[in-house]
C-alpha cells in the first residue's frame, strides 16, 4: 500500500510503502485526527516506523502501489 502524507510548513511529502492494509492505514490516521493519539505512526515494508505530529498533518493519501518502470522503453 502506497501512502502519501502531506506535513504542515513542509515543502515536501512523505511517501512510503506499507505492508498495512488500507484500513489499518485509516484507522491510524482517523485515531491520530481525533485525538486519540499525539502522533500518526505507521511501519514501512523494511520495517521502519514513520512518525509524524497529528497536529502537523494536511494531508494523507491512500493508494495502491504504482508499478516502477525499469530500463528504457517507447511511451
Amino acid at each position: 500500500m502506497e501512502v502519501k502524507i502531506g506535513v504542515q510548513h513542509a515543502p515536501r511529502e512523505i511517501v512510503l510503502e506499507s505492508g498495512q492494509t488500507a484500513e489499518e492505514v485509516e484507522r491510524a490516521v482517523s485515531e491520530a485526527l481525533a485525538g486519540k493519539s499525539q502522533l500518526l505512526s505507521l511501519v514501512d515494508d523494511h520495517g521502519r516506523k514513520v512518525l509524524v505530529p497529528a497536529d502537523r498533518l494536511a494531508y494523507v493519501e491512500i493508494g495502491e502501489p504504482a508499478p516502477r518502470k525499469v530500463g528504457f522503453g517507447a511511451l
